[in-house]
């Protein structure tokens, strides 16, 4: 008899266990909101990795052959338009100069005397005693003279820019991306001596063609660098496709251009489909398997589905489903 009224409350503690389990669910809902399902079209995204360029990458070159006396700079220095960065010198131009200015000093000395015979003469021909003719001939050497000095002057400003040239600029401001010569080599003219990154900087990206219908100009992107997320937009897509890739350049704000040709994830739209989407909340998981409950006749019943990708909607956890809803569902929500 002890026997018999022990099962029978174990079994009553079940049946009120049970009772409480079917109806506190109910109790819970009974204040829950409904939400209506309809197709929403979400964007597809692809994603692909694009590099850190620069827009403009130009070298900075030796405008004459010599010896690399100095060089300031190295790769990642930040560099202004107009900067030197580096000088060249060729001692053979200092020769040059000391030979021009010794023609200079021969030239000068000659015009003296010219100048000199000229006056001597122009006094002997207002006393009569030499002729006119003799005058003009000491004319035409001093003018002859004064043109050559003025030719060698010349001469010697021409080989004075040549040392100025020596002297290496930077072409625009920028980042340093290449120093391929060293302190003390023997470069030639118009060799570079760096590699400067200007003009700000974008992301290039090479899409697979089998997208190249859905890219758009002016779309916007998804972009993860350093574990965080930005935004950015194609600005411009290369018509020309290069080994199966659609080349596509992307302007980001506020891109880290620590490192040229970093590659960074990017997530681009390619196309568009129709999903069933439910607030997170409404999922109830059990046994691994995710319950929705859904209302049908006035009556609350749960329905298993299978799930898909998470989206953030208006601030709020949004998942699809794949499949045990349709269109037309009122899905309960908690």
């Amino acid at each position: 008899m002890a026997h018999d009224r022990a099962i029978a409350a174990v079994t009553g503690l079940m049946t009120l266990l049970a009772v409480v389990l079917t109806f506190s669910p109910v109790v819970d809902r009974v204040h829950a909101e409904s939400l209506t399902l309809e197709p929403t079209t979400i964007t597809e995204w692809k994603a692909v990795y694009g590099r850190v360029e620069a827009r403009e990458t130009i070298p900075a070159r030796a405008r004459i052959g010599g010896l690399l006396a100095e060089l300031t700079v190295t790769e990642g220095d930040l560099v202004t338009a107009g900067q030197q960065i580096a000088l060249v010198r060729d001692d053979k131009i200092a020769f040059e100069i000391s030979a021009i200015d010794a023609q200079i000093e021969a030239l000068r000395a000659q015009l003296t005397t010219a100048e000199t015979e000229l006056r001597r003469a122009e006094e002997l021909v207002r006393r009569g005693v030499a002729t006119e003719q003799r005058a003009d001939q000491l004319r035409t050497t001093v003018d002859v003279t004064q043109g050559q000095i003025k030719s060698t002057e010349a001469q010697r400003a021409v080989i004075t820019q040549r040392v100025a040239e020596g002297a290496v600029l930077a072409p625009g401001a920028g980042r340093v991306l290449a120093v391929p010569v060293t302190l003390g080599g023997v470069i030639l003219a118009g060799e570079p001596v760096a590699t400067i990154g200007g003009g700000g900087f974008f992301l290039r990206l090479a899409i697979p063609e089998r997208h190249a219908q859905a890219l758009q100009q002016g779309a916007a992107i998804r972009i993860t660098t350093g574990g965080s997320e930005s935004d950015g937009q194609i600005a411009k897509i290369y018509p020309q496709i290069q080994n199966g890739r659609v080349i596509a350049d992307v302007e980001v704000e506020d891109l880290d251009t620590a490192f040229v040709n970093a590659r960074v994830l990017v997530e681009l739209p390619v196309g568009e489909r129709h999903a069933l989407l439910v607030p997170r909340q409404a999922v109830e998981t059990r046994s691994g398997i995710d319950f929705i409950t859904v209302e049908v006749n006035q009556q609350q019943a749960d329905r298993a589905v299978v799930l898909g990708q998470s989206s953030i909607r208006d601030g709020s956890d949004w998942v699809e489903v794949l499949t045990g809803l349709a269109p037309g569902d009122v899905v309960v929500i908690p």
